[in-house]
């Protein structure tokens, strides 16, 4: 029975969780977060980890992250990323994410929501005890879009902690809540029961068996129930209930050949084989590899030969024979299938992935027949997990193999970018270095005519700022005077006047005019330095440019080989793990079909000696009628 709660809660909680970890936030400031939330959408949880993962390093990495876009979403990338490693069954990483959110600074309601996904953690590794231990930390202020899931979460690991009373009490008051829509009476019900309460236990059954709803998961819930109280009843011998019960499942939903086979023996414990000859015969007439629809095959002859019409059971013992005999061809195909690895190479085919149905699809290749039989076992949890396990391990190897592609074609990019900027760059170098002894060239200058003029702020020097032809014409005095004075003889007295009236013409200039060629001088050092600081944006250019040419394909060889040896390396334990996953999946799905095998083989015997049985019956019957003519 807790089988039963568990098996149908499981779909309810992937979907809620799916739907709560990957709901966008209202305005999306964040390019790379939000794209991580379109691959979480799709599923594709591996990318979605990935992105979110990176996008999460670097902005924790960041001086100052206030001002990354991701802050205004860090709350919601924290618990996402705990999400999608949930929904990817990353439970250990999950974990520690959720943990690393409870244990910060955060606020009531967003550590009750970390604890939450915590405890639904522990819930779904079947850790029952630390689920109870998580959900039991939660006090104060619940976020209003996890309230009825956190206290259905509750219910359950209550239950699956054998706590059954209080789980009911907390689903009594789960009664209005529309998302819970049947899943919360349905466990009532369950509780109630294991709780010792029947009576009580079978209303709440019997309350889900008629939910009025066209949701597919109510639907589902819905004949869930029927069967659930439809069979209990059946045990308890109350025939006309479980009848009326089954009988409200519906003929095409995935419990309906269940309720179709309860039904019949429903009649058939009250002797009424005409009656149960109905849900029989439909049943009879579905896929035979289903186990229901086998024991129908043997049931409606049986009740043909309840009603004495021995003649019509004996055929239709002998059309079961026939057909048993064939699915136990057909199953020794499988198993031999199966170890031949069709199977496997059948559940990672391309065209699969991209159907919803790839389980029914299945049934429709020809080199795996084993899956008309395991429709059943691949529905199982145990099995969903392993193959799932499998799956993304094909999908790790898919993607390994892809890298390793990607850095072929990045060799190759980068050996197209040498190829073009290598022969360039000697005639780049050289011009780089014309450049880089002109603008040497113009620092030197401003920075002496800088010092000159700061000197001369505290000490004058209109010497320093004469033209050429004044520096000419002094140089000419100098030189007249040196000539005169030469020759021994004394100089004129006029002459010596003259030179005298020159010179002070010359310093008269000079000093009337230091002002204005000391401002002009401050202008020409400003226009220098637009001339230099323009020469500095020319050479920081070059080194940029020069930089990004070079570091375009230098400096990567090494990064490759490590990552290519990763890979490899990746490779081989994906191959070692996907040997081991295949080898499991095979083993379960050898033994389900071995123990299928065996089940008909019983039917078998079964419908053999039914078959003569009723061939001797008919004989008899035919006797005694010409007897009696």
């Amino acid at each position: 029975m807790v089988r039963l709660f568990v098996l149908i809660t499981g779909l309810m909680f992937a979907v809620s969780s799916a739907m709560a970890g990957t709901s966008a936030p209202k305005t999306l400031k964040d390019l790379y977060f939000g794209e991580s939330l379109y691959y979480a959408f799709q599923e594709d949880w591996f990318d979605a980890i990935a992105r979110l993962d990176t996008e999460l390093a670097q902005h924790h990495g960041l001086d100052e992250p206030k001002l990354d876009t991701l802050y205004y979403h860090i709350n919601h990338a924290e618990f996402a990323v705990g999400d999608f490693e949930l929904a990817y069954r990353m439970h250990l990483r999950a974990g520690r994410a959720i943990t690393a959110v409870i244990e910060g600074n955060v606020e009531e309601p967003v550590r009750n929501e970390a604890i939450f996904r915590l405890a639904k953690i522990y819930f779904q590794k079947d850790q029952p005890v630390n689920a109870l231990y998580a959900v039991e930390r939660i006090q104060g202020a619940v976020p209003p879009n996890i309230r009825d899931d956190l206290s259905f979460l509750h219910a359950q690991i209550l239950m699956a902690n054998g706590r059954f009373s209080e789980a009911a009490q907390i689903l009594r008051d789960l009664q209005d809540a529309k998302s819970l829509e049947g899943f919360n009476t349905y466990n009532l019900g369950i509780s109630l029961l294991r709780d010792g309460k029947q009576q009580e236990g079978r209303r709440y059954l019997d309350l889900s068996g008629q939910i009025d709803s066209n949701n597919a998961l109510a639907l589902a819930v819905k004949d869930k129930s029927n069967l659930v109280l439809g069979s209990k009843l059946l045990d308890e011998s109350n025939f006309e209930g479980a009848k009326q019960v089954l009988d409200r499942v519906r003929l095409k939903g995935p419990f309906s050949n269940r309720a179709l086979l309860g039904s019949g023996w429903a009649d058939a414990f009250r002797n009424q084989f005409e009656r149960a000859l109905v849900p029989w015969s439909i049943l009879a007439t579905r896929q035979v590899t289903d186990p229901s629809v086998q024991e129908a095959m043997l049931a409606v002859p049986y009740a043909y030969g309840k009603l004495n019409v021995h003649s019509q059971a004996a055929l239709m013992y002998g059309s079961a024979l026939e057909k048993f005999g064939t699915e136990v061809d057909k199953l020794s195909a499988s198993i031999k299938s199966i170890r031949e690895g069709h199977f496997l190479r059948a559940l990672v085919r391309e065209e699969l992935e991209q159907d919803a149905n790839w389980v029914v699809k299945l049934r429709e290749l020809p080199e795996t027949p084993e899956t008309y039989y395991l429709l059943e076992l691949m529905a199982s949890h145990d099995f969903q997990q392993s193959l799932k396990n499998y799956l993304d391990l094909e999908e790790l190897r898919k993607k390994l193999a892809s890298w390793e592609n990607d850095l072929d074609a990045f060799e190759e990019i980068i050996a197209q970018r040498r190829a073009y900027y290598e022969p360039l760059l000697p005639a780049i170098d050289r011009e780089f270095r014309r450049l880089d002894s002109q603008m040497r060239l113009r620092l030197e200058q401003r920075d002496r005519i800088e010092k000159r003029l700061k000197a001369m702020l505290v000490m004058p020097r209109p010497d320093y700022l004469t033209t050429s032809q004044e520096r000419i014409i002094g140089e000419q005095i100098a030189q007249l005077e040196q000539r005169l004075s030469a020759g021994g003889s004394a100089v004129p007295g006029e002459i010596k006047a003259r030179i005298m009236r020159l010179r002070g013409v010359l310093h008269w200039n000079i000093y009337t005019d230091y002002d204005r060629r000391f401002t002009e001088a401050h202008t020409h050092l400003r226009e220098l330095n637009q001339v230099v600081n323009q020469l500095k944006k020319q050479y920081t250019a070059f080194v940029r440019t020069r930089q990004a040419a070079t570091q375009s394909y230098e400096g990567y060889d090494d990064g490759i080989r490590r990552q290519r040896s990763l890979i490899r390396g990746a490779r081989t334990t994906v191959s070692e793990l996907m040997a081991r996953q295949g080898h499991m999946l095979e083993t379960m799905a050898v033994t389900e079909l071995s123990r299928r095998r065996e089940r008909l083989a019983e039917f078998q015997i079964k419908a053999r000696f039914a078959m003569a049985d009723s061939y001797d019956r008919a004989v008899r019957d035919q006797t005694q009628e010409r007897l009696n003519q």
